[in-house]
């Protein structure tokens, strides 16, 4: 279920109330958007405080906060990285896919180096075949969010000697 979608800009009380509603319905994880205007204004103690709420609502489950990294600049992702991890999340996501920007390796590599293992990495946004998938698996990528995946396994695994 995702939760403050498209903009994150949702209040953190709407937010709680998407979770609890989501939760009572049968939900095993939360996909939130994350307030990217606050983070732009660096309303980081905003930024956590949504975080941290949801992940309280989300009793649990898994919380994955969603960034937007394509409106993002590598310093901004860098602390949206570090507040989801300090609010408890789960995992970070590149994106929700409703943005201009996909999910990129430098991306990918820069989300997995902030938030080290403990956390998981979901590339989502442009993955449409073998090859970008591996390579965000490679980067660091822990799930792939695409529109394609039965394309994707269906490729041509015996033809390529690569692998890709």
């Amino acid at each position: 279920m995702v939760i403050g979608f498209p903009l994150g800009a949702n209040t953190t009380i709407i937010k709680v109330k998407e979770t609890e509603e989501a939760i009572q319905n049968g939900a095993d994880e939360i996909d939130m958007v994350m307030n990217v205007g606050a983070l732009k204004e660096r309303n980081d103690q905003g930024v956590f405080q949504d975080i941290e709420d949801v992940v309280k609502a989300a009793q649990g489950k898994i919380v994955k906060v969603i960034l937007e990294t394509c409106l993002l600049t590598k310093e901004e992702k860098k602390r949206a990285c570090l507040l989801s991890k300090e609010a408890g999340a789960h995992f970070v996501k590149t994106s929700t896919g409703l943005a201009s920007g996909v999910a990129t390796v430098e991306d990918v590599t820069l989300l997995r180096k902030v938030v080290g293992d403990r956390m998981g990495v979901k590339a989502s946004g442009g993955i449409r075949d073998r090859k970008t998938a591996i390579k965000m698996i490679e980067s660091g990528a822990s799930r792939i969010g695409t529109s394609s995946g039965v394309q994707i396994v269906k490729s041509d695994l015996i033809s390529d000697n690569n692998g890709y």
